[in-house]
């Protein structure tokens, strides 16, 4: 392995290429990437110095970084997160500005793990971390046009005291998250260390819901989405049940819990009904199918009055896992995203899950930031 054709080597010269536009990173550290990969060369680690990037500025302090450290991974940066002050806004803002969309400069890429899905849409880093509170790592997966986990709520350590933020991964594909799986969630886990892969029979049983019962979602981020779902029945992929997914609208509830309210009566009323709900919905192993969002990356400005996190947190204030992978493309070339949540502790099934639907939808082409760096080689 050399300096010039290592992966990490690789990784920090499309850092150096790509990064002054798109604003992912906070920090490269490319003297300490280096020599962690040599290291686990040497010491033949399973990672072999896997360039990751880390959410924000605490991001290499973190379980899941200290764990693929250990692993032979090879930490190359921290990644954006929102300034001060801009709790609403889905973006980021990188060293030199704000982390802007690979795939339309004038947009968002979502957030607030929003460095670390560009890092990882544009080959900047072969995974990233993040972290999920109300869709922080869903939602930047889903606009970046890659893979995002969050995983079941108190199975990995968070940093937020009201239980709503998960640990997550974001990669260019399920298949790519697989280290995170195998070696952060390994001993934590079921059974995780030799349950990867695991391929599961097919037709998968699921539940579609375009709205959850109250969310407004675009016409046409619906419409991509709904076209995923039938291409996966056609392939075989999924089977349809016949069960109704109408939730609660969870914004009161979940307001209430995030401002140390845990015991507000209507949100334990709304977090026991759509327990309730949710458990008979994934019965049996089955996964429930949503859109990631009702709405397209919107501008710099903000969403305004619309709710990115319309379709995402009802999953924080229940624990399941969800995860976000590639739908499609509005006709304005915005990336969709299908979202899969499974039973609690279910983290293994539904990745395997969303193998078998990324196996049977078309492959998330690169974005037009990354091609064109390509093309400039």
């Amino acid at each position: 392995m050399t300096r010039t054709t290592s992966a990490v080597a690789r990784a920090l010269e499309r850092i150096g290429r790509l990064d002054p536009a798109l604003h992912a990173f906070t920090e490269v550290w490319p003297d300490e990437a280096l020599t962690r990969e040599r290291e686990a060369a040497a010491r033949r680690l399973p990672l072999g110095g896997l360039p990751f990037a880390v959410k924000g500025p605490s991001g290499i302090r973190s379980f899941a970084a200290r764990r693929l450290i250990a692993a032979g991974g090879s930490p190359v940066g921290a990644t954006s997160v929102p300034g001060p002050g801009t709790h609403w806004q889905t973006w980021g803002l990188g060293a030199h500005g704000r982390t802007v969309n690979p795939w339309r400069a004038d947009r968002t890429p979502g957030g607030s793990s929003a460095g670390s899905a560009v890092a990882v849409a544009t080959g900047m880093a072969e995974l990233a971390t993040g972290s999920d509170g109300a869709g922080s790592v869903r939602i930047p997966a889903a606009w970046c046009g890659v893979f995002g986990l969050k995983t079941t709520n108190g199975l990995l350590p968070s940093p937020d005291r009201s239980g709503l933020a998960s640990a997550g991964v974001l990669a260019r594909s399920a298949a790519a998250a697989e280290p995170y799986l195998r070696h952060v969630l390994g001993g934590g886990g079921p059974d995780v260390a030799h349950a990867l892969p695991l391929p599961l029979p097919l037709p998968l049983p699921a539940v579609y819901s375009e709205d959850l019962g109250f969310a407004e979602v675009d016409p046409e981020v619906a419409a991509v989405v709904r076209a995923a779902v039938d291409r996966l029945v056609a392939a075989g992929t999924v089977r349809l049940l016949g069960r109704d997914a109408a939730l609660l609208d969870p914004v009161g509830a979940w307001t209430a819990v995030r401002g140390g309210s845990p015991d507000d009566p209507g949100a334990v009323r709304v977090r026991r009904t759509n327990d309730e709900r949710l458990d008979a919905l994934l019965a049996g192993g089955a996964l429930l199918l949503t859109p990631v969002t009702p709405n397209r990356p919107h501008g710099h400005e903000g969403p305004g009055d619309l709710y990115s996190t319309a379709l995402t947190w009802a999953f924080n204030l229940s624990g399941h896992p969800a995860a976000s992978l590639p739908a499609g493309f509005t006709g304005d070339g915005c990336p969709v995203g299908l979202q899969l949540a499974a039973a609690r502790g279910a983290d293994v099934r539904l990745l395997a899950a969303a193998r078998a639907v990324e196996d049977a939808l078309p492959a998330a082409p690169v974005p037009p930031a990354a091609g064109r760096a390509a093309a400039g080689r």
